[in-house]
């Protein structure tokens, strides 16, 4: 992934797929794969009026995607343009080396990022994730081991970790 602060990247493309968590919308600039949005969300969007419906500018991201909830891929191989403040891009850069399957805490996180009394302001930036799934903040937890706030909701964020448990575990059919 490529940091990069808000700018102007060019035109900006969208479309929605289905997926087992309900609808996602996919947004993609020329330098890369901006948001993934949930159908319902803590923090609602809106597509701007400049936004253009283009499935083949997104379609790189959906069949990546399409293949993670399939239990074909485990890691993402894409270009990245999410758009946040240096402190929230080092966040999300750390969320990317969390394994598949795997989960680690707020703490954790901080701790990664050599920040270990920012707990509070990672859990805000992981609250900020412009990329869920792709930059997996649904692997970030409790310290007790609780599942915490997910901006998707939290039966998304359970989903989500028991898909990654199955497929970890070679078991793809069961039930989630």
């Amino acid at each position: 992934m490529t940091a990069h602060a808000a700018r102007d990247a060019g035109p900006v493309w969208f479309d929605d797929m289905p997926s087992p968590v309900g609808p996602l919308r996919l947004v993609a600039d020329p330098l890369g794969l901006r948001q993934v949005w949930f159908e319902r969300e803590r923090h609602p969007k809106t597509a701007a009026p400049n936004w253009v419906r283009d499935a083949q500018r997104v379609a790189f991201a959906r069949v990546q995607l399409e293949a993670y909830f399939a239990g074909q891929r485990q890691m993402f191989d894409l270009p990245l343009h999410p758009l946040g403040t240096p402190f929230q891009l080092e966040v999300w850069q750390a969320l990317a080396g969390i394994p598949y399957g795997a989960t680690l805490s707020y703490g954790e996180l901080a701790r990664r990022i050599g920040q270990p009394q920012a707990v509070r302001a990672v859990g805000a930036a992981n609250g900020r994730n412009p990329l869920p799934i792709v930059l997996p903040c649904h692997r970030v937890i409790g310290s007790d081991g609780s599942l915490t706030g997910f901006g998707g909701g939290l039966p998304t964020k359970r989903f989500l970790l028991a898909l990654e448990a199955r497929v970890a575990q070679g078991d793809l059919f069961a039930a989630p």
